[in-house]
């Protein structure tokens, strides 16, 4: 077992921590605000930047790193998009190289035109719409229905979406149709579509992360903007849901990483009673367990991503790395509540916005006890530890 990474992975890991260090840190201040009462904070960077760091990203021949070369991206593979999603994610910055769900990548070759190509030249967004508004249970999947008519469907429910909301967008959305599920393709302009809650919010309160409200009301959708096969919805999902959740994983990791370089920082600037609090052994022991929690996740997202790199199947060791990365996460963010004395979301630090997106991540208890029932139904089935 080769535990080094290879030349060229280490190239990539290395461009993208120098664009984080040099690029996206500096701008953390002005994201965070300034002001006494935070009033100049700001959820996303402005439209000419955001544009010109896209632009650097390009040349450096990383932008859309999880998109298929055929499909006109950078192509790296699992272990390569975590490595730098790991470094994206220490800093406050939302910046990605590119972030394209999969699902788009069931696209006909009509589809790759209207839909794929315009995200990938960041034209459009898509708006992922699976879970319904009430609580992420798989009841919740019912909340949309789609009923056959005249060679369509016609949709009518209510679905959320987390993804980040743009002015040229389309949904991606999962409705029940029949005994199954189908993914449907609904342009922006379509009758009976509506989305709300994308006002603009200033101010500290800007990043809180709510989710858009997706609103099918008698929404007619034909049948050429069925996303794969009828009924198969599921069978999209199960093909690229683990892969992602290993990425996101690796996120977790990086958000981890930050939070112990600010904690460290932290524990050696404050001085009580004439000596640093780094000098005391229950906040050096408080660090060396965040180190031993980050450093264990990160070595199972890397496993993990290359066994999805060797053709493996990651269904199960996905769930287990989930599980075991988010648990670090609440880990990490006790800890460093205890080494700042004090809640971690203090107003204006970058922990603040980290922490956040760690404990007001939607249902997430609900969510993690899907993951502990995945990995137990796979036990109970006999499938080896």
């Amino acid at each position: 077992m080769d535990f080094e990474l290879s030349e060229e992975h280490k190239m990539i890991q290395s461009l993208a921590r120098d664009f984080v260090t040099e690029q996206l840190r500096p701008l953390e201040r002005d994201l965070l605000g300034r002001a006494a009462d935070l009033s100049d904070a700001a959820a996303v960077l402005p439209p000419e930047k955001e544009a010109a760091l896209a632009h650097m990203v390009e040349g450096m021949g990383l932008w859309n790193i999880g998109v298929p070369e055929e499909l006109g991206g950078a192509g790296l593979d699992n272990l390569g998009v975590c490595l730098v999603e790991e470094e994206l994610a220490q800093t406050v910055v939302p910046f990605r190289f590119g972030d394209v769900s999969p699902l788009l990548f069931e696209c006909t070759p009509a589809q790759r035109q209207t839909y794929l190509a315009p995200v990938l030249g960041g034209e459009k967004r898509a708006l992922l719409a699976v879970i319904g508004p009430d609580d992420p249970s798989r009841k919740s999947l019912d909340a949309v229905t789609a009923a056959p008519e005249n060679g369509g469907y016609r949709l009518d429910g209510t679905k959320v979406s987390f993804s980040r909301f743009a002015e040229d967008y389309f949904s991606v959305v999962f409705a029940r149709s029949g005994d199954g599920y189908t993914c449907f393709l609904v342009d922006k302009d379509t009758p009976g579509f509506t989305v709300t809650g994308a006002e603009t919010r200033c101010g500290w309160a800007a990043h809180v992360h709510r989710p858009l409200t997706l609103v099918f009301t008698d929404c007619y959708v034909p049948e050429e903007k069925i996303l794969g096969r009828v009924g198969e919805a599921f069978r999209l999902g199960q093909k690229w849901l683990p892969q992602r959740r290993v990425v996101r994983s690796a996120r977790s990791v990086g958000i981890g990483r930050r939070l112990l370089e600010e904690a460290a920082a932290h524990a050696q600037s404050l001085v009580v009673f004439g000596k640093p609090i780094s000098l005391r052994l229950n906040i050096q022991a408080a660090l060396a367990d965040m180190a031993v929690n980050i450093h264990a996740a990160a070595l199972m997202v890397y496993e993990a991503a290359c066994s999805a790199d060797a053709g493996k199947s990651v269904a199960r060791a996905a769930s287990v790395v989930k599980l075991a990365t988010t648990q670090m996460l609440h880990s990490v963010a006790d800890r460093v509540s205890h080494i700042f004395n004090g809640p971690s979301f203090t107003r204006g630090l970058p922990m603040e916005r980290l922490c956040r997106s760690i404990l007001e991540d939607h249902a997430l208890e609900l969510s993690l006890a899907r993951l502990r029932h995945r990995i137990a139904a796979d036990i109970l089935e006999g499938v080896r530890v």
